[in-house]
């Protein structure tokens, strides 16, 4: 008997029944063809969440009408009919098993995609961006409007052959009927602008015309920033005032928030508690008592179950939550938890790679995010032996998914404990979300009865020889980046001293708990530096960055990026780019710029200038595998410092080299699909 009975009790609305409150929000794939169908990839991708048991999948918005309407690098569409087959083909599919299936439709308006309009202006309320150095729109005609209103309802009507169960319209996230919807965007003077009563008549008269086209007795979604968060922008109590004027003809109302230039308040980042948009949603269900939908960070059944209990809302949208495990539903259902895979909230493989990268969709701690466990049908055709040195994320992967498919497995570590720097930097208080997928992992391990964990003792030649193996992987991860700068390796992490590593700092995190009022200097403006200013600056301290590039961050993801340089203007963080350090003191880093040499003082100091991978040890043990024909691989940081998502992908590539050694047998044969990066 499942401890969440409101989570999983069966939902109503307007004919549609939901099997349980779970539901997938539409989010970009990049997995389109070119042309705008439906890939097989991408049909896989959903079926295999709705295998998991999800109760209402939306598919991601679809282009309306091409090329204004479209957006991101592929995109669905549904601007006519030959669009229609291989959108029934995943209805039909992801019926098979369960699930309600809704679409979102949207016009992408001053978001358009630049590279499909040909040199051609994108449409929008007025001639204000959608962000901070977008492209420039022009204001739609009236004609241009009623147009966008038309094929949104032709729109509607294809989704309802297409066999949908419900169509969402996309009214936030600054795409078009956000642009006209808030203040930021909409600087019209006739009936589309000005008043709310105004900038909402394009709304309702898409919702009208959707209605029209799919009749009385077919769910409408509407998706809306409930608040802009930015300055001049709507609040909540504009967006009630909003929905007041249409929300009457649509059966769900779908509470985000955000616009694109708070993306990380949109996409959350990684710091924000799970379900801290819940207020938002509680607001319009109280106002409108109707079936009301949130989502924001929500990892923990428990706190999903708390949300749906107390009644401040009636669906749960779990989006990058179920990239990273498809089976959330049926682990929670079944008191499998443990092995669930919690996202963390990096924003790495999905946002970043679609929306910055224009990558296709990629999860850091879910290596085949199409085909999931398949590869465990495999098994190994004779004994094999695979020793793993290192356990760190990408050493734990290596290790479990050899075990999963019959090797044994040793996975050795010289540390007391396993997860590596993700461990480490998660004790961070900002960053505690990375723990959740070590102890995934440890969980996923102390099932595997031919997986030996062997802590605290160093691999060597001998220790390693000792166990037989066909396989070596390395895993030995990373240490900090030291450069050979005047008195930096006889000051850093030295006894009783005030300047740190990352490591150094998060050893000593307790006796940095009382920070207000001092001076912080940290030299490094990537990830590690601006984790480090972040602590500090949210403790009261007086930071100071010092970065040799002419801008921080320009090793992060997208939306972490906009969290920091949002968090470094909040916190008047004193900041010197294109500044070099070329000496350590015990109380200061002197440095140089165009502008002549100088020291600045610190109360404690950091450097955090990257990561170096960590071989040591491995030259004498590949010339031993090498003699004794042991295949060898170097994975993760030990092969190249860089991110989980990485190392992560390579440990599962472990079957990349079962296979080429013989002893897995020939996927083709096996007729096993796996991912191909």
């Amino acid at each position: 008997m499942s401890h969440y009975p409101h989570l999983f009790s069966p939902l109503t609305i307007n004919g549609m029944t939901i099997k349980n409150r779970i539901i997938m929000p539409p989010m970009g794939t990049n997995m389109a063809t070119l042309n705008g169908e439906v890939s097989q990839e991408q049909l896989e991708y959903y079926e295999l969440r709705a295998k998991g048991g999800t109760g209402l999948i939306t598919v991601e918005n679809i282009c309306i009408d091409f090329p204004f309407a479209s957006n991101g690098t592929t995109q669905l569409r549904i601007d006519n009919d030959q669009y229609i087959p291989r959108l029934f083909k995943l209805t039909e599919t992801l019926h098979k098993h369960g699930a309600c299936v809704a679409i979102q439709l949207n016009h992408a308006g001053a978001s358009a995609y630049a590279y499909r309009l040909n040199g051609q202006t994108p449409l929008s309320a007025s001639s204000t961006p959608s962000k901070k150095h977008g492209n420039i729109p022009r204001p739609m005609t009236h004609e241009e409007i009623y147009h966008a209103v038309d094929k949104f309802g032709d729109a509607a009507e294809r989704v309802r052959r297409a066999g949908f169960d419900c169509v969402e319209i996309h009214g936030g996230h600054s795409y078009l009927i956000s642009q006209f919807l808030s203040p930021l965007f909409n600087k019209r003077t006739d009936e589309f602008g000005g008043s709310i009563e105004n900038r909402t008549r394009i709304l309702s008269l898409i919702i009208d015309k959707v209605r029209a086209c799919v009749g009385p007795r077919f769910p409408i979604s509407l998706r809306i920033s409930a608040d802009d968060f930015l300055k001049g922008g709507n609040t909540l109590e504009d967006s009630l005032r909003i929905l007041e004027l249409c929300q009457d003809k649509v059966d769900i109302i779908n509470v985000s928030a955000a616009q694109n230039d708070n993306l990380n308040l949109q996409i959350d980042q990684m710091s924000l508690e799970d379900g801290w948009k819940r207020y938002l949603s509680r607001a319009v269900r109280d106002k409108f008592h109707k079936p009301t939908v949130i989502a924001g960070n929500i990892r923990s059944p428990k706190i999903a179950e708390d949300i749906l209990a107390s009644g401040d809302a009636d669906l749960i949208a779990i989006g990058r939550g179920l990239i990273a495990e498809p089976e959330w539903v049926q682990k929670v259902q079944s008191g499998n938890e443990r092995l669930m895979r919690k996202c963390i909230s990096c924003n790495i493989g999905c946002a970043d790679h679609r929306i910055a990268r224009s990558r296709p969709l990629r999860c850091s701690i879910n290596p085949d995010i199409i085909h999931g466990d398949a590869y465990k049908q495999q098994r190994v055709s004779r004994e094999t032996n695979v020793v793993v040195i290192g356990a760190g994320t990408a050493g734990m992967e290596a290790a479990c998914t050899a075990a999963e498919v019959g090797c044994n497995t040793w996975l050795l570590e010289e540390k007391s404990h396993v997860g590596g720097l993700a461990s480490t930097i998660a004790l961070l208080p900002e960053k505690k979300r990375i723990a959740d997928f070590p102890q995934f992992m440890k969980n996923r391990l102390s099932g595997l009865s031919n997986l030996m964990l062997q802590v605290g003792k160093r691999a060597d030649v001998a220790s390693v020889a000792a166990l037989h193996p066909q396989l070596i992987v390395n895993a030995t991860g990373s240490v900090p980046l030291l450069p050979p700068i005047e008195g930096l390796r006889e000051n850093i992490d030295a006894e009783g001293g005030r300047l740190f590593s990352i490591t150094g700092m998060i050893e000593h995190l307790d006796s940095f708990a009382d920070a207000a009022g001092k001076r912080i200097v940290v030299v490094g403006g990537g990830a590690v530096g601006l984790d480090v200013i972040e602590y500090f600056s949210a403790r009261g301290a007086e930071t100071v960055l010092i970065e040799m590039q002419d801008a921080p961050g320009q090793d992060l993801d997208i939306i972490t990026k906009n969290a920091m340089l949002t968090m470094l203007e909040e916190h008047q963080v004193e900041q010197h780019m294109q500044t070099r350090l070329t000496a350590v003191a015990p109380d200061h880093f002197t440095v140089n710029t165009v502008n002549g040499t100088f020291d600045i003082p610190f109360d404690y100091g950091f450097v955090c200038l990257g990561m170096r991978a960590n071989r040591a040890g491995l030259d004498d043990i590949a010339q031993w595998a090498a003699a004794n024909n042991v295949k060898t691989m170097n994975i993760g940081d030990s092969l190249s410092a860089r991110r989980i998502i990485d190392g992560v992908r390579e440990g599962r590539n472990v079957l990349e080299i079962l296979e080429d050694m013989g002893v897995l047998g020939n996927r083709e044969a096996q007729q096993i699909p796996f991912l191909t990066y």
